[in-house]
């Protein structure tokens, strides 16, 4: 499961416009006053990520515990400039580079076509890509010779399963002029086509945002009207119902060992977090420095961004420590997205601005030393699933 931080957007949506009438263009609170430097280089290679088998789904009556207590060194907070970053390896997830797609498993596939590309994904060898069509979207498979062997209308958004040999997607039915209808199809699939593709229509779901695909089960949040709370919706698989969890609202990202991040108070440039226990909505800590966007595939470390969203980028991201909520790293720049590698690599894409070079940059948790993982150059990047 990858984490991006396409949620904030529509959460946010409400205060922003109230924001950007008081000129607040992109607002955060600073969090505990520590050490800053620009960012080292990485002392050392980044391992590659092997993949993990799935860890067993948490017991409601147990609080769950991460697998490892992240640590870290240096300096807390470092600024990021990208121009003196050292070069380091490609990314070892899918993303996206012009219309090619690279990374993961397989080899490099180019997405046919025009249409702007939304998001990108690897299932097995073959790759998903979510473009442009009309007012809405569609998702093209496409095999490893570049053939598209489906189209899935109004797709929005893929996650997949750590493995990469399991992808789930959400859509919703648009009208003529493009409007929600508030009817959502949730999708899963296995790589070379195990099991077919599975399916559920829901009626009254609005606004659904995909978190996971992890120990089996799909995690997403919806409302159940247009501009209605949202809560956590979990579902397996080839059963017909999806299962309200009502006890963890506004989430925002699910970790692999029963945990997730609640967006519980929204306000005028300015937000906390909790994490949450799931399905019990026990809450395990709290920050109002920081939102709780994604996590590592280990569930130790709570990927961060600003307390408040608005404008062109973020001005931070940061790593927590998932058992205390204390702050691991902060970086500062401007980041379009962020998407764990492993368990201890942040993949960030990065720039300075609209219409500058951009880059993914590979940073470290335990050192917050970063490097550049693909070259600083202007044209379409994205980090993939």
């Amino acid at each position: 499961m990858r984490v991006q931080n396409g949620r904030l957007v529509a959460l946010v949506a409400a205060v922003a416009v109230a924001a950007i009438a008081g000129g607040g263009a992109l607002a955060y609170r600073q969090g505990p006053e520590t050490a800053e430097a620009e960012a080292a280089p990485l002392s050392t290679s980044p391992s590659k990520g092997s993949p993990t088998t799935p860890k067993p789904t948490a017991t409601p009556s147990k609080t769950p515990t991460p697998s490892s207590t992240p640590s870290s060194t240096g300096p807390l907070k470092t600024k990021i400039v990208l121009n003196k970053l050292p070069t380091g390896r490609a990314p070892q997830i899918a993303y996206l580079t012009g219309r090619t797609i690279r990374g993961g498993a397989g080899g490099d596939i180019k997405v046919p076509g025009t249409a702007g590309i939304q998001e990108v994904a690897r299932l097995g060898s073959s790759a998903l890509a979510v473009v442009t069509k009309g007012y809405g979207t569609e998702m093209l498979t496409i095999d490893t010779d570049g053939k598209v062997t489906a189209r899935t209308p109004d797709i929005t958004q893929i996650v997949t399963t750590d493995d990469g040999l399991g992808a789930a997607y959400v859509g919703s039915r648009l009208k003529d002029t493009g409007e929600e209808t508030g009817v959502t199809s949730l999708y899963a699939e296995q790589a070379q086509g195990q099991a077919g593709v599975q399916k559920v229509t829901m009626p009254n779901i609005w606004n659904p945002a995909l978190l996971g695909y992890l120990n089996g089960k799909v995690y997403f949040d919806a409302s159940k009207t247009q501009d209605g709370t949202s809560t956590l919706y979990e579902w397996t698989p080839a059963q017909s119902k999806v299962i309200p969890i009502d006890s963890v609202p506004k989430a925002m990202a699910v970790s692999s060992v029963g945990t997730a991040g609640s967006l519980t108070t929204l306000a005028d440039q300015n937000s906390c977090s909790s994490l949450l226990t799931v399905p019990a909505g026990k809450r395990l800590w709290r920050t109002c420095d920081y939102q709780i966007v994604g996590f590592t595939p280990d569930g130790a470390t709570a990927i961060a961004g600003p307390m408040y969203q608005d404008g062109y980028g973020n001005g931070i991201a940061a790593v927590l420590d998932a058992k205390k909520g204390t702050l691991l790293h902060e970086w500062s720049g401007v980041f379009r997205q962020w998407v764990p590698e492993d368990d201890q690599h942040l993949l960030l894409l990065a720039d300075t601005g609209e219409e500058t070079p951009a880059s993914i940059i590979r940073c470290t948790v335990s050192t917050g030393a970063c490097e550049l993982a693909t070259p600083l150059a202007k044209g379409p990047l994205l980090i993939g699933d």
